[in-house]
């Protein structure tokens, strides 16, 4: 393959494997199994309209599920292992670094999220993941980590299968 359709062929699978995690933690929340909304809190974090936040937050969320991907394809191509399971190891650790570091430092860092020792005011009012996004919904660290791991699944297939 040229240099060119192989970032193409990359960049496609990166993108449906952000679609992938997306849509899983989105039916999530559809369904009543978790609140959290990733693409919101990322909104909220740099937009005060809370009703423009989903759209700029899904536009960040997606970008930014872009670039872990080449980070995932960095490691791959790093260390020689692409393949399904690798990728679900990567997924694994991913999501458990969202849960227990991103998450609880995400008050910390955002402007309209009330944080553990202060609670929602005017400006402040979106709730606090909390430990393994825990406040969102007792299965939220589970629904985040499925989904992580698919989406290091759906990475590491691909590119295996672009390096065969």
């Amino acid at each position: 393959m040229t240099g060119d359709i192989e970032i193409g062929y990359l960049l496609l699978w990166s993108v449906l494997a952000t679609a992938v995690l997306t849509a899983i933690m989105g039916m999530s929340q559809g369904f009543g199994w978790s609140r959290i909304s990733l693409p919101y809190m990322i909104g909220t974090l740099v937009s005060k309209h809370r009703s423009g936040a989903m759209i700029g937050g899904m536009a960040l969320h997606f970008i930014v599920g872009v670039v872990f991907a080449f980070a995932y394809i960095g490691i791959f191509v790093s260390i020689n292992i692409g393949t399904w399971w690798f990728g679900g190891l990567l997924g694994f650790i991913h999501g458990a670094f969202v849960l227990s570091v991103a998450m609880p430092l995400f008050p910390s860092l955002h402007p309209q999220m009330a944080g553990k020792h202060h609670g929602p005011t005017p400006t402040r009012r979106l709730e606090p993941p909390g430990f393994f996004g825990l406040n969102y919904g007792n299965v939220t660290p589970f629904i985040t980590l499925a989904a992580h791991i698919l989406y290091g699944i759906i990475l590491g297939a691909a590119y295996g299968l672009m390096s065969a």
